[in-house]
């Protein structure tokens, strides 16, 4: 996929989304700032130059003499993301037929994960299972989701960084907007910043993916002071009637959210949208079986509709001892491995002058070391 500039010559190639870009440098140099059309193409991958724009703008988010090693980046990101599935299938196989209290829930993800691959609606990466489920048509569920007037005037969108949402960033960079993202589970980081005038204007679709986060982030931490105007987050299943949601099982959209929330970057009036195949609507969550600490939907998009949900489940009020994060299961060890679930805990126990309770010591597969991205 790239990106490239609305009446260029460039015939191998299948037009997809067709976008104004506003306040970028305009094409050639020296003919002052416009709005630029680009047009994104699906064709094969090859090397593209910002031949025209400014060098400051083709030099953005990179440090001179500073070199990132993508492939290292994937391949340690790919181990880690299916370290984190393998952990999630093997929660999923205890809990089967167990008294434990998230076992319906694992059942509602399995039968919707079974159903996309069945029908052949998901899409890569497969299998779907254990991932919040990219699918058919979901460039055109966040092309309906761009059109809400919630969108429209936001100027900070906060959006998760799984692959179905990928063109929802896109969409906030291209309108102007600024894009927060968090680092794929919170293993490198916290949250990052991006904003379209930081990052070259071919580079902005690659500014969308996990490697884009760290390579034109700029990394927040707890202590920032910033306003989000809307939420968007991905979703296994969720109720239109309701707005009652599930995620992959992993609890992280519900740590992000209590800790914007303990920022004082959302609040109550702060929407969450999320963006689902039609297949992935079910009527079957017990929302008295929610817990306090689950975020409900108040807008879903779907390739072919808008739902408002007008939801009645309480917003999660912040984040105390009760997170979402099950501290007393928590290893040692795992908890050494994400740092801002480090700052979370020592934060809270300073705030409320309790110490946590840490789970019991396990043997984790070792952590590759990431090249330092500057």
């Amino acid at each position: 996929m790239l990106l490239y500039p609305y009446g260029v010559t460039w015939t191998p190639a299948t037009p997809l989304v067709s976008r104004s870009i506003p306040n970028l440098a305009a094409f050639p140099a020296g003919g002052g700032r416009r709005s630029l059309k680009f047009v994104l193409f699906s064709v094969p991958s090859r090397c593209f130059t910002c031949a025209s724009a400014s060098p400051d703008r083709c030099n953005a988010g990179k440090v001179e003499g500073s070199t990132i090693d993508r492939a290292a980046y994937e391949n340690e990101r790919l181990r880690l993301d299916a370290d984190a599935r393998d952990a999630m299938a093997a929660t999923a196989s205890a809990s089967e037929g167990s008294e434990d209290p998230r076992s319906w829930k694992w059942r509602i993800r399995k039968r919707i994960w079974d159903l996309m691959e069945a029908q052949d609606i998901a899409r890569n990466p497969r299998p779907v299972h254990h991932r919040i489920p990219n699918f058919v048509g979901a460039p055109k569920a966040a092309e309906l989701l761009g059109r809400l007037e919630e969108f429209q005037k936001a100027q900070c969108v906060k959006v998760n960084p799984d692959s179905p949402q990928k063109q929802v960033r896109f969409l906030t960079l291209t309108d102007g907007k600024t894009l927060l993202t968090p680092q794929p589970r919170l293993r490198t980081g916290f949250f990052s910043v991006l904003e379209s005038r930081m990052i070259p204007p071919e580079s902005i679709m690659e500014a969308c993916s996990s490697f884009g986060f760290a390579k034109y982030g700029k990394p927040i931490g707890l202590d920032e002071k910033i306003k989000v105007d809307l939420l968007v987050i991905g979703s296994v299943a969720v109720d239109p009637h309701t707005g009652a949601r599930l995620g992959k099982g992993e609890g992280f959209a519900e740590l992000e959210y209590g800790m914007l929330r303990h920022m004082g970057a959302i609040d109550d009036s702060t929407l969450v949208v999320t963006s689902v195949h039609d297949k992935q609507l079910v009527d079957d969550i017990p929302v008295e079986k929610l817990l306090i600490h689950d975020v409900p939907v108040d807008i879903i998009c779907t390739p072919n509709q808008l739902i408002y949900t007008n939801t009645t489940i309480p917003k999660p009020q912040g984040y105390w001892v009760d997170t979402g994060i099950y501290w007393d299961k928590l290893s040692p060890e795992k908890l050494s491995q994400i740092r801002i679930l480090r700052e979370l805990k020592k934060l809270i126990e300073k705030e409320t002058g309790q110490i946590l309770p840490s789970g019991p010591s396990e043997k984790l597969p070792p952590t590759a070391q990431r090249r330092k991205l500057i």
